[in-house]
């Protein structure tokens, strides 16, 4: 609804690098996890439920400046964000990737972050993209307390920095 009412709360320089500088306010920034690396937090205008994205904490604009054992995290992250949502809840597909670049589509083009958007037959689909129209049965704060249950339950402590 926040969305809808444009609502948007005004972040001083980049959205992404907010996040990744306030640890203690995951539950309000809809943090999953953090990897060494990475984080897992929820799209805030998702275009389905348990759409994620794995952020790096540099401030990127292309995954090319990325080196091997941060590449191998982001891949990692975004297995493991797959398996807590088919967990969660049994997409039958996902897209996953990334817009690198305004012409690409990306919303925040000058921080590089990858996208998992769970699926299933007859979802919303395009219309997001087609008709503006987000269709999300459930809330962000009640799909983070799932998901961040789900995470802890498949790999605890893990990915914690």
């Amino acid at each position: 609804m926040a969305y809808i009412r444009g609502e948007k709360k005004p972040v001083d320089g980049c959205v992404f690098c907010h996040k990744a500088a306030t640890d203690s306010d995951d539950d309000i920034e809809h943090v999953v996890a953090r990897s060494t690396y990475h984080y897992l937090t929820l799209n805030r205008y998702p275009y389905n439920n348990g759409h994620l994205m794995v952020v790096p904490y540099a401030h990127i604009e292309s995954q090319e400046a990325l080196d091997a054992p941060a590449l191998t995290d982001l891949m990692r992250m975004v297995n493991r964000a797959m398996a807590a949502l088919r967990k969660l809840y049994n997409p039958t597909a996902f897209n996953i990737g990334a817009n690198i670049g305004a012409a690409a589509g990306a919303g925040i083009a000058q921080h590089y972050h990858f996208h998992i958007v769970p699926r299933w037959p007859g979802d919303a689909n395009f219309m997001s993209t087609v008709g503006e129209t987000r269709v999300i049965p459930d809330t962000l704060d009640n799909t983070y307390r799932e998901l961040k249950a789900v995470w802890q339950e498949l790999f605890g402590q893990e990915d914690a920095k």
